[in-house]
């Protein structure tokens, strides 16, 4: 599978209408036992959320999350989201809760950043955009999550990569998530990707947030809501159904591998009840 060769100093791939998207979304989602909820961001600016419950009787029900569409230049995201919503092919025995698309605007102007002209991915410590203001708001409301995805595209990429966060060293989802987007789409090879060292598609970056004047999502998720998050890189130079595809199939593979039955020595493992903010 080649690269296309679009992607010279920037995206400058598909666009999606993201509104037309996120109704599809939004309307497939109670079919499946979703609720929705909207965040009051700004006048005119609401952020769609989604939540459910196990569907399935379980003796240990996870907690996982996921977000998209947080750089409105990156339209397999909340296109992998709404597949995977549509098709309800995430897990039954799970609760879950999915942010479909955190930057409309960015994406009514295919760019990186929200209308407001700041790249949302970078305010998560001292928040000022209302986006995430509103955003991490909700998520303080929420109780811990087992595992947290970040669902993300890049342009330069020569395939499908991620980054893992796992500080207390748990048991990784990485190969097997790995393993399956292998499947449809090339994985990442480089000794070194974006600036870091990778090793055939992961990126596990020893790191302190507090060194760090600005936070990604994925940092907020690590020191507030879990211990073990992926952000997932499709290469959008591929053709945008490889890189939906790739997406759909790492989220739906590395919820799967967090397992059905309860590690004993997790402690995030005693029901959805009570929230944190450690």
């Amino acid at each position: 599978m080649q690269r296309l060769g679009r992607n010279l100093n920037g995206y400058f791939g598909e666009k999606i209408p993201i509104d037309d998207l996120l109704r599809d979304t939004l309307n497939a989602a109670p079919q499946h036992g979703w609720t929705l909820s909207f965040l009051d961001a700004a006048p005119g600016l609401q952020l769609p959320v989604l939540s459910r419950p196990p569907l399935t009787s379980s003796t240990w029900s996870p907690r996982l999350y996921a977000s998209a569409g947080i750089h409105g230049d990156e339209p397999a995201g909340p296109l992998a989201i709404h597949r995977l919503i549509a098709d309800n092919t995430l897990p039954a025995h799970a609760w879950l809760w999915v942010c479909p698309c955190l930057n409309p605007t960015g994406f009514q102007r295919n760019s990186r950043e929200a209308a407001s002209g700041h790249d949302l991915n970078r305010d998560y410590r001292q928040p000022r955009t209302p986006e995430i203001r509103a955003h991490t708001a909700w998520l303080e409301g929420l109780p811990l999550f087992d595992v947290a995805l970040c669902l993300h595209e890049d342009w330069e990429a020569a395939g499908f990569y991620l980054y893992e966060l796992n500080p207390d060293g748990r048991p990784s989802l990485a190969p097997p998530t790995l393993q399956a987007v292998a499947e449809v789409c090339p994985i990442d090879q480089s000794p070194l990707i974006d600036g870091r060292e990778a090793r055939q598609g992961l990126i596990s970056p020893v790191l302190d947030p507090a060194n760090r004047p600005e936070w990604p999502e994925a940092f907020y998720l690590l020191q507030n809501k879990t211990r073990l998050s992926y952000t997932l890189e499709s290469p959008s130079d591929f053709p945008l159904e490889v890189r939906v595809q790739a997406l759909a199939t790492a989220t739906r593979a590395c919820f799967e591998a967090y397992g059905p039955s309860p590690n004993p020595s997790h402690p995030l493992s005693q029901g959805p009840t009570g929230t944190s903010t450690r």
